[in-house]
């Protein structure tokens, strides 16, 4: 399975952040969980949130409430929208496919970069 990140690398403040994930080699409907992952500058990996293959969504406690994960089965994408952004969300933002809905590691996209600027 491959997994590949796109979307805007520089969002303002106080904007919604959007990216998407197109998997190839694998149906996001047919089992495992697919996440996204951030990791800061000088920080560790971050696990953000995860949409299952049955459709569950799952969100970090402390992101809950700016995170929303959807997908598009059609198109076998699934899709990170946070909102209200601020220059500490600025990152390199992974999606990937893991084993359990919290994991932080597993089969990863190559990352895209986000800045968070004026």
């Amino acid at each position: 399975v491959q997994l590949q990140e796109s979307g805007p690398g520089l969002v303002k403040p106080s904007q919604t952040l959007s990216l998407t994930c197109t998997v190839s080699g694998g149906s996001i409907t047919n089992g495992y969980y697919w996440s996204w992952i951030r990791q800061s500058p000088g920080k560790g990996l971050e696990w953000m949130g995860a949409i299952a293959a049955s459709g569950s969504t799952y969100y970090s406690p402390s992101l809950k409430s700016r995170t929303s994960i959807s997908r598009d089965t059609s198109k076998n994408q699934f899709t990170l929208k946070l909102t209200s952004v601020t220059p500490e969300d600025t990152a390199v933002y992974y999606c990937a496919r893991t084993n359990s809905p919290r994991q932080a590691m597993g089969v990863m996209g190559q990352g895209t970069q986000v800045t968070v600027s004026s």
